[in-house]
């Protein structure tokens, strides 16, 4: 079965060819564009697709806007963002707006396909090069995720989490897997467990 891309992006001759590299690629098939912020949830509406590859230092500066509205609308669908500045910041940024795919700019073709079929997944993809080994003392988690491991150090369901946090519950599932691989825990009661003893939380 192929994976369904919806591409979006400020220019429509850069995300066609976009499109015409991708498309058949790996099973990938790209169903529909957007060029415009206001363009992104229509599209996905339209095309219900599988992953929503987005520009994030494109679209007037909404790309994570862009990603939080898709994530708590249409939850079944994935996000990669393309980064331009590969900086720990932006990959925080991008995984607390609900992206769970994080490629930078210069990647080549095989590592973005392997991305996007990571996101297709359900999988948190991100290139080891924008992660950082935190110094020491420094918490590797963000402050969203702390938060998040806080809260379920004192048991609260995911849909707690939310409620309490105003994420969507899709957000909250992101920002937990994202702590779970930077601690290196089983689960996300592990990860808490483990976040907890480093003093983190």
């Amino acid at each position: 079965m192929s994976v369904r891309v919806v591409v979006a992006g400020d220019h429509q001759l850069v995300l066609e060819a976009f499109a015409e590299t991708l498309n058949g690629t790996n099973g990938l098939d790209v169903v529909g564009l957007a060029t415009t912020y206001e363009a992104v949830l229509p599209a996905v509406e339209r095309h219900r697709p599988t992953v929503l590859l987005l520009g994030e230092p494109t679209m007037g500066g909404k790309a994570l806007r862009a990603a939080t509205d898709v994530r708590a609308q249409h939850p079944k669908c994935g996000v990669a963002l393309m980064v331009g500045a590969a900086t720990p910041a932006v990959v925080d940024r991008a995984v607390a707006a609900g992206a769970l795919g994080i490629v930078p700019k210069n990647a080549r073709l095989p590592q973005l396909i392997t991305t996007l079929m990571g996101v297709a997944g359900g999988c948190l993809t991100v290139d080891p090069a924008l992660m950082r080994p935190p110094t020491a003392g420094e918490s590797a988690l963000s402050v969203r995720e702390m938060d998040v491991l806080r809260l379920t150090a004192g048991g609260a369901t995911v849909k707690e989490i939310a409620g309490e946090l105003y994420l969507a519950a899709g957000t909250v599932r992101n920002l937990t897997s994202a702590a779970i691989k930077k601690l290196g825990g089983r689960n996300r009661f592990d990860a808490a467990r483990i976040a907890s003893e480093h003093g983190w939380l």
